[in-house]
């Protein structure tokens, strides 16, 4: 199968207040991105005292404030919330986007932001069972012939919730994870789209492997599920430029979102990001999760989008 590579840019978020975030969700679109992504923490990452807007608001605020780009979540912890809440906040957004919501999910990791919000922080096996028991009562929830969904599963259960009104369209389930065993086993049988987080860049042709190879054993049909990227830019228009953005870009993010000297990093002059993009989509990722480098991202974004993304429209 063959699909048009899609591009979604991040919406600043931590330490910016909201009015950066609208800026650049307008600014995003009207350079021609396809999708909006957001993270979905409690607390900032590095520490509970970094100021971060909750996912969720945001998907809304900027379903309200946009036209046709798609909107997700990078990605909503399963066990962060209750679930059935969950499910319904999700279908309200898609209403106030008209049918552009995609349903980002995983098992989550950092401890504080389930505990200190009253949510029990379970095993790594047992986030994973929680995850699976989320996405089926989330697709019972959001189906047009179910009303009144009751659900009992080892750890999510519902009883008589109904969810009006529904969604739109049907939603998109993003699963991000890179765990061989489990997640990816997940995402074979669940996902429309799946997620390889950026510090596993470089082994994406292993971990597309991988789901290949659980979908086999399930008789799905691979093509069913698009690849997706997360990913740091880091885009500059000359060499002279990008020497010194690379070295910030590896000496800051280096790490959880991945490396931006490695092998699949999508770091160079817009012709090196072209070839770069090109080799995710010969490994069959066609879905790139972009964050880009720099304290004013809307820049970085109008040189990808006029000089790269129009390369594969």
């Amino acid at each position: 199968m063959t699909r048009k590579a899609h591009f979604g840019a991040t919406i600043p978020q931590i330490k910016r207040p909201w009015v950066a975030a609208a800026e650049s969700a307008r600014a995003f679109e009207a350079q021609g991105y396809d999708s909006l992504w957001v993270c979905d923490h409690l607390y900032g990452p590095q520490s509970p005292q970094l100021p971060i807007l909750e996912a969720w608001s945001m998907i809304s605020a900027l379903a309200a404030i946009t036209e046709k780009v798609e909107l997700g979540t990078l990605v909503t912890p399963a066990g962060m919330r209750n679930p059935a809440q969950l499910g319904k906040t999700i279908a309200t957004a898609d209403n106030i986007a008209g049918g552009r919501v995609i349903a980002g999910l995983g098992g989550g990791w950092m401890p504080r932001e389930f505990t200190d919000f009253g949510m029990p922080f379970l095993g790594t096996g047992d986030r994973l069972k929680q995850l699976a028991e989320t996405v089926t009562l989330l697709k019972r929830m959001w189906a047009e012939d179910e009303d009144e969904i009751s659900f009992k599963g080892e750890f999510v259960e519902a009883d008589n919730v109904v969810c009006q009104p529904k969604p739109p369209r049907k939603v998109p389930i993003l699963i991000g994870g890179a765990g061989e065993k489990v997640t990816l086993a997940i995402t074979a049988r669940e996902a429309d789209i799946w997620n390889n987080l950026a510090g596993h860049q470089a082994a994406l042709a292993h971990k597309v492997d991988v789901l290949k190879h659980h979908c086999d054993a399930i008789g799905r049909d691979f093509d069913d599920i698009v690849v997706s990227q997360q990913c740091l830019v880091t885009i500059a228009p000359n060499e002279e430029t990008l020497g010194p953005m690379a070295d910030r870009a590896q000496k800051i993010f280096g790490g959880h979102m991945g490396d931006p000297k490695g092998p699949l990093a999508i770091t160079g002059t817009p012709d090196r990001c072209v070839e770069q993009i090109q080799k995710h989509i010969d490994l069959g990722c066609t879905m790139f999760v972009m964050e880009f480098f720099g304290k004013d991202t809307i820049e970085p974004a109008q040189l990808f989008a006029e000089e790269v993304a129009v390369h594969f429209a």
